[in-house]
């Protein structure tokens, strides 16, 4: 079934999840996720992806001044804050960063909440490089809970979905591209298996 009939313009952010680090561009999950869309019916553009390995919370609300984004976008997804969490920041300035994030997403989306979609973080501390690294996966998982518990709860307050992928990360730490640290193309289809029933609904869903 067609969705419209002028394509949805889709707009990704945030951080080397996003960008797809240590993939080809084809196989970041933002194009996987459109490729699945179209298959179902859905015209929609080609992701505009404004995303930067290494981005914190503060550095995309930077580049997304510098991206000179032209709303509206039928489709807003964000995707932030493992770097928060890496570099050690807290969880209450990640709060109060991650909510002007979304409130900006929601604008960018022409004001309808519906048409956002928030994605966890991964828990990198499953990978090969946190190993490698002697970093303390406990500890990185716990951080991790308590920032997308952050997010989740911004999220619905404000009325956007939440799509919860941390748990395929901690499933499939195999799953990695040659780093070791960020994921493989195997590993985003099936975060798109996950992300792909919730855009859909919220596209069906219609402006609020």
């Amino acid at each position: 079934m067609m969705l419209a009939a002028t394509a949805i313009h889709y707009l990704a952010l945030g951080d080397s999840y996003s960008i797809g680090e240590g993939i080809v561009a084809d196989d970041r999950w933002p194009e996987v996720l459109v490729r699945r869309l179209r298959r179902a019916g859905v015209i929609i553009d080609d992701p505009r992806i404004v995303a930067v390995t290494g981005w914190t919370t503060d550095e995309l609300y930077a580049g997304m001044d510098a991206a000179q984004l032209k709303p509206p976008f039928g489709l807003v997804t964000l995707q932030i804050g493992v770097n928060n969490q890496y570099r050690g920041r807290s969880a209450t300035e990640y709060r109060t960063q991650f909510t002007t994030l979304l409130a900006r997403a929601i604008e960018l989306a022409g004001g309808h909440s519906a048409r956002v979609v928030v994605v966890s973080i991964p828990d990198w501390g499953v990978t090969p490089f946190a190993r490698e690294h002697d970093r303390d996966p406990a500890r990185i998982a716990t951080e991790l809970d308590s920032f997308n518990a952050i997010a989740r709860d911004e999220t619905h307050r404000a009325g956007a979905a939440f799509v919860d992928i941390t748990g395929i990360s901690r499933q499939h730490p195999a799953l990695v591209a040659a780093d070791g640290l960020h994921p493989a193309a195997e590993q985003y289809i099936r975060w798109v298996t996950a992300i792909e029933p919730v855009v859909y609904a919220a596209l069906h869903r219609g402006p609020r």
